[in-house]
């Protein structure tokens, strides 16, 4: 006699310049082991909404590889998981949701998209508001949006000695027409001669301040920046108490690269 499966169906993102995927290899891996069956839409063929994972990762694992776009016609118990927000449709959703749906802050829109749920029954479950039992959020900017914010800020720093007052390029500029590093040696490999090269340029290191540096972002930007080749001797790392009193604070001025993974207190006056 055969088990009914709960069925994860992992939708491919429609986003242009969207690379990320909700799930990765190694979670949907866990997903099977704990009992759930895992769908995985292919990889989109436009190169500008390609997953960052190859199918063959998933399908290594365990996962059901099945046509991008197949959600539609999923069948209704099936939990369709995606990370950004639906295109603007009509058609009702019939299944429940995982998503962040940017839907509940009156952003543009919002009626038009809860309807559809209440149309044609489905549920939406928006990852912005999934919350421990101590209130909590659950999915949140963490440890790696700091780390890749602290890596296009060396590059940002790298970008301007050489081109004053230009737009830093987009990151395929920098990958081989990829739009993504394949994996973090070759991001650090590329992050450290900008750096030795911006060091040259400059005659000395960059001053870095890292705003919020407790925090989980803030972690990850101080240990991209250590691994990048700066010493704690380089990075000041701030949080609450280093803003407790009121500013501004020169040290904000002073420093060449400046992430700020916290909001200031709010008597605070950031220049």
């Amino acid at each position: 006699m055969s088990t009914k499966h709960t069925v994860l169906h992992l939708r491919s993102e429609q986003k242009p310049l969207e690379h990320r995927s909700a799930l990765t290899p190694t979670t949907t891996k866990a997903l099977i082991n704990a009992g759930y069956e895992v769908h995985v839409e292919r990889s989109p063929k436009d190169p500008s909404r390609k997953r960052i994972y190859d199918d063959e990762e998933f399908e290594q694992v365990g996962a059901k590889l099945v046509n991008d776009q197949s959600w539609t016609k999923a069948p209704r118990d099936h939990i369709i998981i995606g990370l950004k927000e639906l295109e603007p449709e009509s058609f009702p959703l019939v299944h429940t949701h995982v998503q962040f749906a940017h839907c509940y802050k009156d952003q543009a829109g919002w009626q038009d998209v809860l309807s559809r749920f209440s149309r044609g029954g489905g549920t939406l479950l928006d990852l912005e508001f999934v919350q421990l039992a101590n209130g909590r959020r659950v999915a949140a900017f963490g440890y790696h949006a700091g780390w890749v914010g602290s890596a296009l800020s060396i590059k940002q720093w790298r970008w301007q000695l050489d081109h004053p007052g230009q737009q830093l390029p987009g990151v395929e500029n920098f990958t081989q027409g990829r739009g993504y590093y394949l994996n973090e040696d070759e991001m650090l490999e590329q992050l450290r001669t900008e750096l030795r090269h911006g060091i040259e340029k400059a005659g000395r290191s960059p001053r870095v301040l890292v705003m919020g540096a407790l925090g989980r972002c803030g972690k990850g930007a101080v240990v991209l920046f250590r691994k990048a080749g700066l010493d704690d001797s380089q990075i000041l790392k701030w949080d609450l108490e280093e803003t407790s009193t009121p500013g501004p604070y020169a040290a904000i001025i002073e420093s060449d690269i400046r992430q700020l993974h916290i909001p200031v207190r709010s008597h605070t006056a950031v220049p």
